[in-house]
């Protein structure tokens, strides 16, 4: 699942049966994503406590726990966190995704602990910056610099929804009212060829790139 997880970021699609992919999605939201950790035992690490929710690394679900369990099992880490709330995301639960995701956030919320600084293995640990997956899998923008293709299908049902982007040329914002698309490019540029909203493909009739401070329309 980390393997299909890097391949719906990467736009590269289901690596095995999706029916496998969604029950395994949601077999970790059933097992692993506790909305309360009061009556969670943990020995080792504590990086949440009480009432706090959170996904833990291992949950044996119906079986007993083995007598050498796996390591880390009771713990948590924000960056498989956001993992398995990115592969929600992407196979169907928005909102189970989103709640995750949320639960995270709530814990590094600047009262609790530090929000620039969401410990695990250490302080400012590398993984946690998978929190930026999230972002990319429910705004549904992807971008193929090869063929200057843009796609946006928002994974949620916003009326007027708007997002930031970000590719290796460039960065903004985009904004999606109705099946209406606006590009806003903020810094560097981005090359476009065609256009696809919600699935619906758009050509656009010569390509365009949007340079910083200018806007496209579709």
């Amino acid at each position: 699942m980390l393997g299909q997880y890097l391949a719906d970021v990467a736009g590269l699609g289901p690596l095995v049966d999706r029916a496998h992919i969604e029950k395994t999605a949601a077999s970790i939201y059933r097992y692993n994503y506790k909305k309360s950790l009061v009556n969670h035992d943990n020995v080792q690490r504590t990086f949440a406590l009480n009432d706090e929710a959170a996904i833990l690394v291992c949950d044996y679900g119906k079986a007993p726990r083995p007598k050498i369990p796996f390591p880390y099992y009771a713990e948590l880490f924000t960056g498989s966190e956001y993992g398995a709330a990115a592969l929600m995301l992407y196979h169907g639960m928005a909102k189970e995704g989103v709640e995750c995701i949320g639960s995270v956030r709530a814990r590094y919320d600047g009262e609790k602990r530090n929000p620039w600084d969401e410990a695990e293995c250490g302080h400012h640990y590398a993984r946690a910056m998978a929190a930026w997956s999230g972002l990319v899998a429910l705004s549904g923008f992807h971008y193929d610099g090869r063929t200057g293709m843009v796609q946006v299908a928002p994974r949620v049902n916003a009326a007027n929804f708007k997002c930031f982007w970000s590719t290796a040329s460039g960065w903004g914002t985009f904004a999606l009212a109705g099946n209406a698309l606006r590009i806003h490019v903020l810094k560097g540029e981005l090359a476009v060829r065609s256009v696809e909203v919600r699935g619906q493909r758009r050509e656009v009739r010569s390509p365009v790139t949007v340079r910083a401070g200018s806007e496209f329309t579709a």
